[in-house]
């Protein structure tokens, strides 16, 4: 009898349970692990809760609460292994007896074989054969069942399949739109060698500048609009760059970017450092969004291998000269911090080490950190979660160094690997850097309550008020338009006043109308890109694990719209009377282009006198320009010719004299600086609040993901804007002054003005920002962002006023 057979055959003299007896106890035990794990995911909720509750009331009382839920997390983690050992076992002893039964069948077959075959004649050798086949086919299928996977976690298995079965339909469509055929894919950043850099002579400088011998090139392509669609969002909208890897398999690390942490935008390149750098540096293929977030990947001496442990491996040895030394110093002064990438998960870290305590006596220590612990969680065969500590590391010391004496120096660096349960890396709770940088996660109710209780008044106060004050002139003037044209033919002047009056001219074309029209057009395009955006982000097609996809699907729906700028500027400048539409088209496409152009010229020329990878490369910039040429451009005249002709002649229910009339002299409160500063002050208070987080994630270390918020806060703008545009028309009207047509846009859109002011608030108060390079780009795009403000609120605006204006006048009766 077999091994099996006489484990679990009659002969067997050993007392202990049955498989079945087996089974059942861990079938049993996974029960009350199952009810474990339910019992302490209750605790750690909990616990969560309790933290949340005291918060910054009572810290320790929070810190303590936090601690516990931390070890009834690691009592998870170890039920979870358990349980999964113990499904395992449980599968192991269901294999083992159907073996057994096997073996069991073919013992009873070679039995009744041997019979059969002491009484056979030649007769029956084919009806044996036969039965012999048919027998083999049958061992057959119960040898594939026995070796296909049993059920523990097909359904994951599945989605993987799914997954990767999706991914490479994806990458044979994006192989044929590139007409790339069967070719590798070539790196598409090619960067030069980054040479030795040192510091600046002069004193006093608040931000370490670095020279670098030419810039890097990036990505060239050939069919631009494909490539951007393609490329501009890494892997394409809301898809994860996640490798599959087996055990022992490279895990590629790439090292990126240095920065003083207080200046996001000022970043240089990793090896502008004395750090260990390979004798030929190369660099990661980056899409456009990569490169115009400053990211310049490259390939470092870290040598990982899936799910293999290192421990303090040494990466290499390093003299460094005292001008290398000094330079590491001030880096570390300045709270530089490192990031590097493992399968698209940044991951960050200090430099090194500065102490500074003491008045007397005054302390000054620095030191690097020459020993880097990385951390990596994984689930199957993909990376989770990666991140680098440095906790149980002491610095190596760089003062007291000589200036013609050397310092030797050993990086060294570790790896461990653990698994998590965790399956995607959106559902972890933690952040993609581990808490690097800060997050605020928790919903604005303050801004919320503001802007809400604010739009509720404005609307109630336009609806309510103002209708009422309406109905009332508009019955008074229509009884005096009876018992006028009763008694005297004359016009509207006897004794009338207020909006009534300017019935003739309220109408009349203002000057520079094409300049007004390009206003409207460019306002109107950026209200479709701002809703774009918001909405392309709701629907999760952002993946925060991609580096720059908001700046590459910016500059894509930048392009594609275009054609409304030229659509609505040339559509209501040849319905105001304009006939020179060709320069409106011209001014249109100028009107932000130009400023941007200029902007960004100054703040680029600064980052390239600097260093700083945020300089762009010379073919991204022909990139963009050609973007521009081949894509914005033609789409605003082809917007502009289909406006142009699918335009009807200005439709004003009032005839307008030739000669204007005498406007009155207008009180101080009536004046345009009087509404710009009421037009703009009100909408900026319905976000003022929810704008100082938008700055913190755009200009500061924050990750803004309240999506949903944001949109209700741009409705809320909206609708704050057009509500006191028309209040203020109204007012302005029943002072007889139907100089309207600009006011109206002037009026909201000075909320872009109060914008740039809170930009130097938040500059001088609320950040620690310096150095030329981030004070360049902070107030350059600061100022771009309020015109742009500007120009939608205005939009906005003059449209709400122009349908107001409409209403009241098509329902007054006149001759």
């Amino acid at each position: 009898m077999s091994g099996l057979g006489r484990l679990f055959g009659k002969g067997k003299k050993e007392k202990g349970p049955t498989p079945e007896e087996a089974i059942q106890k861990l079938k049993e035990t996974e029960k009350i692990l199952i009810k474990k794990q339910e019992f302490l995911e209750q605790k750690i909720q909990q616990e969560l809760q309790t933290a949340k509750k005291y918060g910054t009331k009572n810290k320790r009382a929070a810190l303590q609460a936090l601690r516990r839920k931390k070890r009834f997390e690691q009592q998870l983690a170890q039920t979870d292994g358990t349980l999964s050992t113990l499904e395992f076992q449980r599968e192991a002893i269901e294999n083992a007896t159907t073996n057994a039964e096997v073996l069991r069948t073919m013992e009873l077959a070679a039995q009744s074989m041997k019979k059969a075959y002491q009484d056979m004649d030649i007769d029956k050798v084919d009806e044996l054969m036969t039965d012999i086949t048919e027998q083999q086919e049958v061992a057959q299928q119960i040898s594939d069942a026995i070796s296909r996977p049993m059920g523990f976690r097909d359904d994951v298995d599945e989605d993987e399949l799914l997954e990767e079965l999706e991914e490479l339909e994806q990458e044979e469509l994006a192989q044929e739109l590139l007409n790339v055929g069967d070719k590798e894919e070539e790196p598409s950043v090619k960067l030069p060698s980054v040479p030795s850099t040192h510091l600046p002579a002069g004193p006093g400088s608040t931000a370490l500048r670095m020279t670098v011998v030419g810039n890097p090139r990036s990505w060239s392509c050939q069919w631009l609009p494909i490539l951007i669609l393609l490329l501009g969002t890494g892997h394409g909208p809301g898809v994860e760059g996640v490798t599959h890897y087996k055990a022992g398999d490279p895990v590629i690390l790439y090292v990126n970017k240095v920065g003083p942490y207080h200046n996001p935008q000022e970043t240089y390149h990793y090896y502008q450092l004395p750090v260990c750098c390979p004798e030929k540096i190369r660099h990661k293929s980056l899409s456009l969004g990569e490169v115009l977030d400053g990211d310049r990947m490259a390939e470092s001496l870290y040598e990982i291998r899936f799910r293999e442990n290192v421990e303090k491996r040494i990466l290499c040895h390093m003299q460094l000269s005292s001008a290398q030394v000094e330079q590491l110093r001030q880096a570390i002064e300045e709270l530089y911090y490192f990031e590097f990438v493992v399968d698209d998960l940044p991951i960050r870290g200090f430099v090194g080490y500065m102490e500074e305590s003491g008045f007397l006596p005054h302390s000054h220590k620095i030191g690097l950190w020459t020993h880097l612990d990385f951390h990596l969680e994984f689930h199957g065969d993909r990376i989770i979660f990666a991140n680098v500590s440095v906790r149980d590391v002491k610095p190596h010391s760089l003062d007291g160094l000589r200036p013609d004496e050397f310092l030797g120096l050993t990086h060294t660096y570790s790896v461990r690997w653990s698994e998590t349960s965790v399956e995607r890396r959106s559902d972890r709770r933690r952040g993609d850097d581990g808490g690097f940088f800060p997050r605020t996660l928790e919903i604005h109710w303050l801004s919320i309550i503001n802007s809400m209780v604010l739009v509720f008044l404005l609307v109630g106060f336009v609806a309510v008020i103002l209708m009422r004050v309406l109905r009332n002139d508009l019955a008074r003037y229509n009884l005096d338009e009876e018992t006028t044209s009763a008694g005297s033919g004359d016009d509207f002047d006897q004794g009338d006043n207020g909006w009534k009056i300017i019935h003739t001219d309220v109408f009349r074309f203002p000057p520079y109308r094409g300049l007004l029209c390009a206003v409207l057009g460019v306002g109107a395009q950026f209200l479709a890109l701002g809703t774009g955006i918001i909405v392309m982000a709701l629907l999760g097609m952002f993946n925060v694990h991609r580096h720059g996809a908001i700046n590459s699907a910016a500059i894509l729906l930048y392009a594609l719209t275009c054609c409304i700028s030229g659509y609505v500027s040339s559509h209501f400048y040849r319905q105001i009377g304009g006939e020179r539409w060709v320069w409106n088209i011209i001014l249109t496409t100028s009107l932000f282009s130009v400023p941007f152009f200029l902007t960004w010229s100054v703040v680029n020329s600064v980052h390239w006198a600097n260093g700083s990878t945020q300089a762009l490369p010379a073919t991204t910039i022909l990139l963009l320009l050609t973007v521009w040429l081949l894509v914005g451009f033609p789409l605003t005249v082809i917007g502009g010719i289909f406006g142009k002709n699918n335009a009807s002649p200005f439709d004003a229910p009032c005839r307008t004299k030739n000669i204007a009339r005498e406007i009155p002299p207008q009180p101080w409160y009536k004046s345009t600086v009087i509404h710009m500063t009421v037009g703009g002050f009100l909408p900026f208070s319905a976000i003022s609040v929810e704008l100082y987080y938008i700055f913190a994630t755009v200009w500061g270390r924050e990750q803004y993901t309240l999506y949903g918020i944001l949109f209700f806060v741009f409705a809320i703008l909206l609708s704050v804007g057009a509500c006191i545009s028309i209040a203020l028309t109204y007012f302005q009207l029943s002072g007889e002054d139907y100089r309207w047509w600009w006011r109206s846009v002037l009026s909201v859109g000075s909320t872009g003005l109060f914008i740039f002011l809170y930009s130097v608030f938040y500059y001088a108060r609320r950040s620690n920002m310096s150095g030329a390079v981030q004070t360049v780009e902070f107030f350059g795009y600061s100022l771009l962002t309020g015109y742009v403000f500007f120009l939608m609120l205005g939009t906005i605006s003059f449209f709400s006023s122009l349908k107001f204006i409409r209403y009241i006048y098509v329902n007054l009766k006149m001759d």
